[in-house]
């Protein structure tokens, strides 16, 4: 049986360094993000701190947007916010594991920008609406290449920061997080079965504001390759 329509190939996100002699490139599945893991930011936007339990969203693998893109200001908005982000890429499969055994599911980390129409956002969430609208559109998970876990090593004291115009607008250690890695895929997993080609986007630190056509973000992780965007001037 054939399919009506022809779909896009499903996105992928280059790896660093050559697998088995090849270039490498990881297939894209979904998309989770967390929010408010960083108790400045989660501040910062007037809410509350709190360890309850880690905040869940997704976005679709239609929103990836690949680093060094130039790309228009996003539709139906007048308040588009980045928040740059430590992106975790899931190589193994897990279900209702524990934390000590969530590292071993990790195939690599990448730098991320979770791009955010803040109004639509707030007008939700003043709504008690879902807020799906406000963070789920096209180009708003933008990514930078992936590098192998082993060789970045265990995110740690590692700085997480981003310049807009080269001027930084957010700067901490990934151990600022309030859910740690192992801590947020163990949860995921009690509602999710895990599996390659997963993206974890982390949470942001403090510091994120709105962005205005012409601007150029970059953002880094110390150990990875950054990610970099640009808002088309036109």
């Amino acid at each position: 049986m054939s399919l009506l329509f022809e779909l896009p190939e499903v996105p992928a996100v280059p790896v660093l360094g050559p697998v088995l002699g090849e270039e490498a490139r990881y297939g894209v599945r979904r998309i989770f993000c967390v929010g408010r893991n960083y108790a400045a930011h989660a501040r910062e936007l007037g809410n509350a701190v709190d360890r309850e339990a880690p905040i869940w969203f997704t976005k679709a693998p239609a929103a990836l947007c690949h680093s060094g893109e130039t790309i228009a200001y996003p539709p139906a908005t007048q308040d588009c916010h980045y928040e740059m982000e430590l992106v975790v890429a899931l190589g193994g499969h897990g279900f209702e594991i524990a934390p000590e055994q969530a590292m071993d599911l990790v195939y690599g980390y990448a730098c991320g920008l979770d791009m955010t129409r803040r109004d639509l956002q707030n007008a939700a969430k003043a709504k008690g609406y879902p807020w799906d609208m406000g963070k789920d559109f096209e180009n708003g998970a933008v990514i930078g290449p992936i590098t192998r876990a082993e060789v970045f090593g265990q995110p740690n004291e590692q700085r997480i920061t981003l310049a807009k115009n080269g001027e930084t607008k957010q700067d901490a250690p990934l151990s600022e997080m309030i859910w740690s890695l192992p801590e947020l895929i163990a949860d995921l997993s009690r509602m999710y079965h895990l599996a390659p080609g997963d993206l974890i986007y982390t949470g942001t630190p403090a510091g994120v504001g709105p962005v205005a056509p012409g601007d150029r973000l970059e953002g880094r992780v110390e150990g990875l390759e950054p990610v970099v965007l640009t808002i088309d001037p036109a």
